[in-house]
């Protein structure tokens, strides 16, 4: 194995001596909305990634166990008949046999035992891609149902906004007969309407988008999905990342990628073996007759056994290039791990800041709106009975207001994914 320490600044200033991890939470721990646990058990059950790490991992089996029997000696029952002209009366001009042999290949160089532990790691690198794909299914199944959440709510702040502006409209005409406020200022009340308006068919559209992505996701065909509210959805807020080691034990790519490791190593010591002499012991039993009718009535027992040793000559060139070949083979897989532990770890740090963030955000962003509500019904109230303000003060803050909601809405989005991002990061979302 490589060299690493994975306990340096693999998480950069996120990096924790506590063991505690949330990744070590189960997935219907930390996802309790009953709509999400759903979805998530169908995309495990029957998505068609899932059906494909099902298939690897059967074919590694096999391999596996073809492997290891290849360490057993080979039976075999066989039936021979030869026909010879006779010399001088010498010999048997027909000869019969019925028997059973046995060859079994003495494994002096550990090349078969190499295989099979090659052939062992590359079925636990299958289990690890398993994982890894259930790992990526929980999160993207998470991330999209939040998104679908977070439409919802932006849909319907869109949808009372433009109430509210429609009602607007009706104000400013009655201020408008009154000589209040001029007709340029009915006008852009009218378009200050439609901006919020034209906002709902690309929501919707998001919405219809999202609803599809995630049947998908659960192997469904596209349609409607049941789901819940974005303020119940409250994540664990004990965001243990654990020590960064952990990610060689939690996280599956990072798994996968060792146990390829390993499999490659595995056949280097296989190649290796191929430049020795190899021992194969064969042997024979059965029944011999010069008369097939009196195989069975009269029969001749007879047996034998055999050994060579063969050591390949002309090979040479061969077997370097299939050595060759493997050490290659390391060497990439090698360079896989690492670039896959340092990228493992990069997420994390990412990860773990981008909730930090997040929720600075939403501390910021509550008291950015608490200011434009104020500052929508001053300008209001202004307009309808002073002349020191216009409609274009009264435009400035609901449009700003309106972006601020939408915004806030973000917020709370990117925490939520960001969790999820985090846990997945960490190897979450499997057990």
């Amino acid at each position: 194995m490589p060299e690493l320490n994975p306990d340096g600044n693999l998480f950069r200033e996120t990096g924790s001596v506590d063991s505690s991890n949330i990744a070590d939470l189960p997935w219907k721990e930390l996802f309790t909305d009953p709509h999400l646990q759903v979805l998530i058990e169908q995309a495990v059950n029957n998505n068609p990634d899932m059906k494909i790490a099902m298939a690897r991992i059967n074919r590694a089996e096999a391999f596996f166990k073809q492997s290891r029997a290849e360490l057993f000696p080979s039976l075999n029952a066989g039936f021979s008949a030869a026909y010879q002209s006779r010399n001088e009366g010498l010999g048997f001009p027909e000869l019969y046999q019925l028997y059973g042999s046995t060859s079994w290949e003495a494994d002096i160089w550990g090349k078969l035992r190499s295989t099979k532990r090659a052939n062992l790691a590359s079925l636990l690198a299958s289990e690890a891609f398993r994982r890894a794909v259930m790992t990526r299914l929980v999160a993207s199944v998470a991330i999209n149902y939040y998104t679908l959440l977070s439409l919802d709510v932006q849909l319907a702040i869109t949808r009372q906004t433009l109430e509210k502006r429609i009602r607007n409209v009706e104000t400013m005409k009655a201020l408008k007969e009154s000589d209040v406020v001029t007709g340029a200022d009915l006008v852009l009340s009218e378009a200050n309407r439609y901006s919020a308006e034209v906002i709902i068919p690309d929501l919707t559209q998001r919405l219809y988008e999202t609803e599809n992505a995630l049947c998908v996701i659960t192997g469904k065909s596209p349609g409607p999905v049941e789901r819940g509210k974005l303020e119940d959805q409250d994540l664990s807020p004990d965001l243990s990342t654990g020590i960064p080691a952990q990610l060689l034990a939690n996280r599956p790519d990072v798994k996968e990628a060792e146990y390829r490791l390993r499999s490659s190593f595995e056949m280097i010591k296989a190649a290796r073996s191929y430049f020795y002499p190899s021992l194969t012991i064969t042997g024979r039993r059965g029944l011999t007759q010069t008369d097939l009718s009196s195989l069975f009535s009269t029969p001749v027992l007879f047996w034998n056994l055999t050994g060579s040793l063969v050591q390949p000559v002309f090979n040479y060139g061969l077997n370097m290039q299939r050595l060759r070949i493997s050490r290659a083979d390391f060497e990439e897989q090698e360079a896989i791990f690492r670039r896959t532990l340092l990228g493992a770890g990069e997420e994390v740090a990412n990860a773990m800041h981008a909730y930090e963030t997040a929720t600075e955000k939403i501390g910021i962003r509550s008291k950015q709106l608490e200011f434009l509500e104020k500052s929508v019904d001053y300008t209001m109230e202004l307009l309808k009975y002073t002349s020191n303000t216009n409609y274009i003060d009264v435009l400035t803050s609901e449009v700003n207001l309106l972006s601020a909601q939408l915004g806030s809405v973000n917020d709370k989005l990117e925490q939520l994914q960001s969790i999820v991002t985090l846990y997945q990061s960490l190897g979450g979302g499997w057990k």
